[in-house]
């Protein structure tokens, strides 16, 4: 039954490579942020500068990820992608060193800097790509849900493998690997040209996606949601570590991105009654339903079961918040549009990652795991208090709004 709504999807000209090419491509988004937390951490055994480097390659990330989403609206992803993935790689390797040979501390922040203004949201390129075979059919819900599980498998392996890479065999094996994914996923995915969305010629009056409302608004609720993802990736390598099980952390963000995973599969193979913005709305409320339970444990293992409990409301929220951004935007802004979300989400993610590094070393982890809740909670009533602005018009769709 859950399997059904999948079978077929990856048939048609192209459509493997891109979606291969794609994955490996943005294995590094669940990868930098722990691996830069757990060698400069290592480093400078100090979670507050490793959280303020990671803090800094996200913003960077989140301010040029619009930019680069209307680069590549008006020259075509290929042209974009190959000297983004170039400089990121020689970026992201400068960091390293400047760790490694325990440089002043501001070059930790400059190449950090430059690791993230580089990176690209390569998960809205893909999105992009479905958008152009599937749009306007139920079927694009299928994909969008699709791809959000395939994000969560990344947030499964990824975290754990960099983890397991930088605790037993080397500092820096893990950012190793996330730049050769970066690369050759990247180099891959702009070879890909019979898939690529058309090249728009004529920007659409109006300006950026952010001043349409709807967009607006889910840009804001990604924001708090960001903020969860960050705080709850950094605080938990902490929470590990003051159990005395610092190299499970990985296996901890697993289970949380786990439950995204499994519910997302779920998600995804439904035919929906209820409309995209009732979804959306409902997913919150279990969100934050979920993430009260982890400010009140003490045990690493009871941790990783509340872990994958909470993970199962982020699935559903991404999926929706991409399938309404899809039929909110026009389609000349369209990887504009996805990619600020992605924006965001990193923006988020930043606050989370310096705030949790923060918190965590005034007040320990379990007690800074309320921060987590608290934006949750703030993504929950900005959503609920605005979703007015999410009525969509009638349109072919999975559900109607």
């Amino acid at each position: 039954m859950v399997v059904g709504p999948y079978r077929g999807l990856l048939d048609g000209p192209g459509v493997k490579g891109f979606v291969l090419a794609g994955f490996v491509g943005r294995m590094p988004m669940s990868m930098l942020g722990i691996g830069i937390v757990l060698l400069i951490s290592g480093l400078t055994e100090s979670y507050a500068t490793a959280g303020a480097v990671a803090a800094t390659t996200n913003v960077s990330y989140a301010v040029i990820a619009p930019l680069s989403g209307r680069l590549v609206d008006r020259f075509g992803q290929n042209r974009v992608i190959v000297p983004f993935a170039v400089v990121n790689a020689v970026a992201l390797a400068a960091l390293m060193a400047c760790a490694g040979f325990d440089l002043p501390e501001w070059t930790l922040y400059a190449s950090g800097l430059l690791v993230g203004s580089t990176s690209l949201s390569i998960g809205s390129m893909v999105r992009a790509r479905w958008s152009k075979l599937h749009g306007g059919s139920a079927k694009l819900h299928t994909a969008f849900a699709f791809e959000s599980v395939a994000d969560e498998v990344i947030f499964v392996t990824g975290p754990a493998l960099v983890t397991v890479l930088a605790t037993a065999v080397n500092p820096y094996a893990g950012l190793i690997v996330a730049l050769v994914c970066m690369l050759g996923g990247c180099l891959a995915l702009a070879l890909q040209h019979r898939t690529q969305p058309p090249v728009q010629e004529a920007r659409t009056a109006g300006g950026s996606p952010i001043l349409i409302p709807g967009i607006a608004l889910l840009s804001c609720v990604y924001l708090a949601l960001g903020a969860v993802f960050g705080s709850v990736d950094l605080i938990t390598v902490a929470f590990a570590e003051e159990h005395g099980v610092k190299a499970v952390s990985g296996f901890l963000l697993a289970c949380f991105a786990g439950g995204s995973m499994v519910s997302g599969l779920w998600f995804g193979s439904r035919a929906w009654k209820i409309s995209l913005r009732g979804r959306f709305v409902r997913a919150l409320g279990v969100f934050v339903v979920g993430l009260l339970p982890i400010m009140f444990i003490g045990d690493a293992r009871v941790m990783a079961v509340f872990l994958f409990i909470a993970g199962l409301a982020i699935s559903p929220t991404l999926i929706t918040g991409f399938s309404l951004t899809e039929r909110l935007v026009p389609p000349s802004l369209l990887t504009e549009g996805m990619a600020w979300i992605s924006t965001s989400i990193g923006f988020g993610v930043a606050i989370g990652a310096w705030a949790g590094g923060r918190l965590t070393e005034v007040f320990g982890a379990s007690n800074a795991y309320g921060f987590s809740f608290a934006c949750a909670l703030v993504a929950v009533v900005v959503g609920i208090g605005g979703s007015g602005l999410l009525r969509l018009p009638e349109a072919p769709s999975p559900a109607k709004s």
